[in-house]
Parts: C-alpha cells; sequence; structure tokens
C-alpha cells in the first residue's frame, strides 16, 4: 500500500467534548471540565490511528477555536484531515458529559444546526475516498437527509473500488428527534421509522457493529438472536458484531446459529466501570485493527474487548483509547488492577506514547533564575522591577537565534518571568517552568499567590498551560542520609503525579556535584535510585559529566528503565563557554542527550550591564543572541561531526 493510501476514513460526528471532572455529582453540581476531541467517527479515526492503521476523517467544524482544535489534535494523532471541512457559518458541536454514579452517565448534545450535522454530498471528495480501503458511516448521520445522501455516496463510490462498507448503528434516540435534548444519556427507543431508515442501509455493509440495544433498532425486534436473524435477511455477506458491555462480544460472519452464545468470541476482561461513554468508540477501533489487516476473527475480538476495558475504566473517549503498544502490553501482561486507570504500568505506556510529538535537539536559554538576577539587581543597586524585563529581553534574544526553526526553547519562571512566558509562547518556543523554591534543600515548592507561601502544587498547575513542561530542580546526591533523600523523593513523586494527573510533561533536573563528590557513577546511581521507586520523567535535566564513559554509564540508566525517555538535556552551571563546548564534545555520541540549557554563561553579563544602565535594550539582546548562537553552533558541529 502507498504512503498516501489509507486502511479507513470515517464520516460524520465531530465534536468537542467536555467531561466534567467531579465524579459522583449531578451535571448540574459539577464545576470543571477536562477538554477532549469527541463524535464517534472522530473518536474511532484517532482510535485506529493509535493503534496502527493509517485513518482519515470526513467532517464539518467550526471556524473558531474549538474547531481548530479538533483539527490540530487530528493532526497531531496522525488522522489524515484531507477530509475535515471549515465551515464558516456554523459552530463546532459540542457534548457535555459527566459521571453521576457506576449506571448513569448524564449527557447534553449541543447539535443546533452545528458545522458537522450540516454534512452533504459536496463534503465527499471522490480523490479521498480513492485512497482508501474501507469507510465508516454511523446510523446518527443516516437521520438527517443531507447527512444520509452524503454518507451513501461514500458508500457507493468505495463499493464501485472493491472497498468495504463499516457501518456503526451509533444509536442516539434524540438525535433522531425521539426525546429531549436532556435525554442524551438514553441509549434506546423503539422507532419503525428508524428501523426502516437503517434497512435501507444494512445491504450494502460489510461489517455491521452495535450494542444488543442497537442491533434491535437495526433490526426491529427486542429479540437479540431474532433481530440479528433479521439483519443477515438483509445483509446476506456482512460480518456482523454484537457488543454486549462486560461479556465481551460475538460475531457472526455467516450463518446464524441456534443460540447467540455459538458465535465467533474472544477473551473478556472483567475491569471496574468507571465510564462507559465512548466504549463502543474504543471497541471498535480495536476491533477494525485486527478486521482490516485480516486477522482472525477471535483475534479482531480481543483488541476490540481490551480496547472497550480501557475506555470504561478511563474518564475521557478518544484520549484514553490505547496505543497499539499500550494494548499489547495488556494483552501479554494482563494488570493486577481491575481500574485500569490505577495501573502505573499502563499509565506510563499511555502517557508515553500519545504525548505530543517533540523535535530534538532541545538547545534551550535558561532564564528562570530567581536568587542570581536579584543578586545582581543587588550588586548594581538596581530594582527588582527590572528583573521581568530583562527576561523579555532574554526571549527576544532567543527568538533571534531560534527564526522560527523548531528545537529551541527556553526555561522561565512564573514568579519574574510572566510577560517573558506570554512572549515566548507567541515566538513558538518550547517551554520549561520551575516548581521548586529557589535553592530549597530539602526540595520544596513554590505556591500561594505570589509564588512564596506554601501552596497546593496541583491546584497551581491547574492554572499552567498543557505546552509548557514542568521543571523540578533536587539538590539529591546519592550519599544524603536518609531522611533527607527520602524526604526529597516523596516530594519528586508528589510533582510526577500532579504532572501526570493534570497532562503535563515533567523534567527532573539533578544537581549532586554542589553536595557531594562526583564520581563517574554518581549520576547513573542517583537515577537508578528514583527508577526504583516510581519516577520517569518525560526530561531528564543533568550536570555535565567529567567525560563519555560516566554519560553512557547514565544513558545505559535511563535505557533499561524507560526507553520510552524523551532524553536528556545538558544543564551548565556557569561554567565558562570553553569548558561547554568540551562538555558538548564529550557527549557527541550519546543519542540518549537531546540537547542544553545554558543560561548564566549566556546572560549574566549582559544583565548585570543593562541593569546598571551601561546598555540598552538592543545591545543586551545582541549581547545574549551572540552568545547563544555560539553555543548552537558548538552543539551542532559536535554531533554533526559525530
Amino acid at each position: 500500500m502507498s504512503e498516501s493510501m489509507l486502511d479507513v476514513v470515517t464520516i460524520g460526528r465531530s465534536s468537542v467534548d467536555l467531561y466534567g471532572q467531579q465524579i459522583g455529582t449531578r451535571l448540574e453540581d459539577m464545576a470543571s471540565f477536562s477538554k477532549a476531541v469527541g463524535g464517534c467517527p472522530a473518536n474511532i479515526a484517532i482510535g485506529t490511528s493509535r493503534l496502527g492503521l493509517r485513518s482519515g476523517v470526513i467532517t464539518r467544524v467550526g471556524d473558531e477555536h474549538f474547531g481548530r482544535f479538533i483539527r490540530e489534535q487530528l493532526t497531531r494523532e496522525g488522522v489524515d484531515v484531507a477530509g475535515v471541512r471549515t465551515d464558516p457559518d456554523r459552530l463546532t458541536a459540542l457534548a457535555i458529559l459527566g459521571v453521576r454514579d457506576s449506571h448513569s452517565f448524564p449527557l447534553i448534545f449541543y447539535r443546533s444546526d452545528c458545522a458537522d450535522a450540516a454534512l452533504d454530498e459536496s463534503d465527499i471528495d471522490p480523490a479521498l475516498i480513492a485512497r482508501t480501503r474501507a469507510i465508516v458511516v454511523t446510523g446518527t448521520h443516516f437521520a438527517r437527509p443531507q447527512a444520509a445522501s452524503a454518507q451513501r455516496k461514500a458508500m457507493a463510490l468505495v463499493r464501485a473500488q472493491g472497498g468495504r462498507v463499516i457501518f456503526d448503528v451509533d444509536y442516539r434516540p434524540n438525535l433522531w428527534g425521539l426525546s429531549g435534548h436532556g435525554d442524551g444519556e438514553n441509549r434506546y427507543i423503539r422507532a419503525d421509522s428508524v428501523t426502516a431508515r437503517l434497512a435501507e442501509i444494512l445491504p450494502d455493509c460489510d461489517l455491521i457493529v452495535g450494542t444488543e440495544e442497537e442491533l434491535h433498532i437495526a433490526g426491529g425486534s427486542e429479540d437479540t438472536l431474532q433481530t440479528i436473524r433479521a439483519i443477515r435477511a438483509l445483509s446476506p455477506h456482512a460480518t456482523i458484531v454484537a457488543k454486549r458491555g462486560p461479556m465481551g462480544c460475538v460475531v457472526f460472519p455467516g450463518d446464524i446459529p441456534d443460540s447467540i452464545e455459538d458465535g465467533i468470541k474472544g477473551p473478556g476482561f472483567p475491569v471496574e466501570v468507571y465510564n462507559t461513554l465512548g466504549a463502543g468508540d474504543a471497541f471498535l477501533s480495536g476491533f477494525l485493527r485486527g478486521w482490516l489487516r485480516d486477522e482472525p476473527l477471535e483475534t479482531c475480538c480481543a483488541y476490540a474487548n481490551a480496547c472497550g476495558a480501557f475506555a470504561v475504566s478511563r474518564l475521557l473517549c478518544s484520549t484514553e483509547i490505547p496505543t497499539f503498544v499500550e494494548l499489547r502490553h495488556f494483552l501479554s501482561h494482563g494488570s493486577a488492577h481491575r481500574g485500569l486507570r490505577h495501573d502505573a504500568a499502563l499509565n506510563h505506556l499511555h502517557w508515553a506514547t500519545t504525548r505530543r510529538a517533540q523535535a530534538t535537539p532541545i538547545m534551550a536559554l535558561a532564564c528562570d533564575h530567581r536568587l542570581q538576577l536579584e543578586a545582581v539587581a543587588d550588586s548594581v543597586g538596581a530594582s527588582y522591577d527590572k528583573i521581568s524585563p530583562f527576561k523579555v529581553l532574554a526571549v527576544r534574544a532567543a527568538a533571534t537565534v531560534a527564526a522560527g526553526r523548531p528545537g529551541f526553547g527556553m526555561f522561565l519562571d512564573g514568579r519574574y518571568g510572566r510577560e517573558a512566558l506570554f512572549a515566548a509562547s507567541h515566538a513558538g518556543l518550547w517551554l520549561a517552568r520551575p516548581v521548586e523554591r529557589t535553592g530549597s534543600r530539602p526540595l520544596e515548592f513554590e505556591g500561594g499567590a505570589d509564588g512564596q507561601a506554601p501552596g497546593s502544587l496541583g491546584a497551581a498547575l491547574v492554572e499552567w498551560p498543557s505546552e509548557q513542561v514542568i521543571k523540578c530542580l533536587c539538590f539529591y546526591h546519592p550519599d544524603d542520609d536518609e531522611a533527607l533523600r527520602l524526604r526529597q523523593e516523596r516530594e519528586l513523586q508528589r510533582a510526577q503525579d500532579a504532572c501526570r494527573r493534570l497532562g503535563r510533561e515533567l523534567l527532573i533536573e539533578i544537581i549532586a556535584g554542589k553536595h557531594g563528590t562526583l564520581r563517574e557513577d554518581t549520576i547513573a546511581r542517583v537515577l537508578t535510585r528514583l527508577y526504583a521507586i516510581g519516577l520517569k520523567p518525560d526530561w531528564w535535566k543533568l550536570e555535565p559529566q567529567r567525560d563519555g564513559a560516566a554519560w553512557r554509564r547514565t544513558a545505559q540508566v535511563i535505557e533499561a528503565n524507560d526507553p520510552l525517555c524523551r532524553g536528556i538535556v545538558m544543564l551548565g552551571l556557569e561554567a565558562p563557554e570553553a569548558e561547554l563546548v568540551a562538555a558538548f564534545a564529550a557527549v557527541a555520541e550519546i543519542p540518549m542527550v537531546k540537547g542544553f540549557a545554558i543560561g548564566r554563561t549566556i546572560f549574566i553579563e549582559p544583565a548585570r550591564d543593562w541593569m546598571a544602565g551601561r546598555i540598552g535594550d538592543d545591545e543586551a539582546v545582541d549581547r545574549m543572541a551572540a552568545r547563544f548562537q555560539s553555543l548552537v553552533s558548538a552543539w551542532t558541529s559536535g554531533r554533526t561531526a559525530s
């Protein structure tokens, strides 16, 4: 199959799902929400892409922020968005969801004249259909004449070229006008008019998938075996899949047996039900991973049942569908937890295989210093008010060197760097932001309104943009006394927990040499211990080491404990430029070292002269940019030579 070909294109709904974060209360009482891409076809496109298929989607989004979010997230997930049309006249659809208890999941659809509901035949591009082996159509979009015509056009095109049609019954009574806006949770109302409409579709389908209730509406009977036989009479060659919740699924590729239990099955996975919303989309994603690659139906069932188990054990929809790496691990090793969201190994695999792609190397100008810049201001008699605008100048310097290229970044704090953080975000720079109280040993976190008083780390991070990497510096030596080590380890674990719960990347910076001897194995020993207590940060930031042997030991520890780690960023510790260039040479052949973050070597002298009034803004920017560029050139030339 050529690179431009797709395994599957889904057609229909795409929305922004807002999930209530408070579990066990009425939707009326929920105070905060998590945002994710939703809508059955969009979810399946993301799910199949995560599981290794080439997927695309045909839908409409609004010409506004939520529409752009859907398009950007689909792109990040590897979904082909050639079929995503921006509707200039309509808003993106919304769904508001919550978890009331283990059996009640309130749901409100905001779909009055929304973008995806306006889908029509003009949205079906024959060139896109020609690039796919299969399409997924959904029952919901047969409820409206224009959208139904669009799906029928796609079905005719794909069948004409020998492709396959997958029908997800996806029955939502209130989207068929059978119940009110507040009844989105209702999954079944008998309606002969809907059954008659779907009967026109079934003969042209190769795979028909639904819950027992959805098959009831498709086949017109509330006896499951009888309704499956009715579907078979209309669609003699389709594979029929009955989803049965915690009992897994049953598949009927040919004649319908006398008992539903005599169909083809796969292993089931008893898990704690946390939220059933989106389980069907995850299930179908898993089934298609096998079915579109002609794997045995038992394998398709195993994939599907496992993906459904992941979905019901987690809160969101598309966000929670597993990757194939995660799925294979679960099928091979299982889990000791009925609530899969509590399985640390699975959670790490899920996080590390779904986080945003990141260009490397990371070449960062570190200007998150607080005490050091206060000391500079004190030394020249300047006000601390000058620290904030100086950090904005540092952003200008970094942006000048970056010139819009990926992989350039900054370390900036929130105490003095608020405006600099805004500027760096606008410049498209990679950003890391500290949470530790400056110089603290044992480790303490900044908090409170002024960043000084004690406060909740998790509550503080809620306000931080998701693209900011959380940096936590810990002065940790493996020979520290036990009480100090245990206290610092506990704080690092708290930082990781907060980051994972809030979907933030974590960078742990370890400085060992200030409080003990830095030997060849010192950093390797530190990382071995931190991995042993469950720490798996996205990044490590480490001080320069004596030679390549020390770096190789460190890299081996990371590769053995977390091969999905993004890598190491080397810090500078105010070393002279010549020493840093030598340090760069020592890591030139260590692939795990992915860049550097240098600060005072670049900015300390320009900061002193600028705060003293000896130079102006432009000269300060030029001097910092020149030093930063010199280090970038040294890093690049060293790697190129290696």
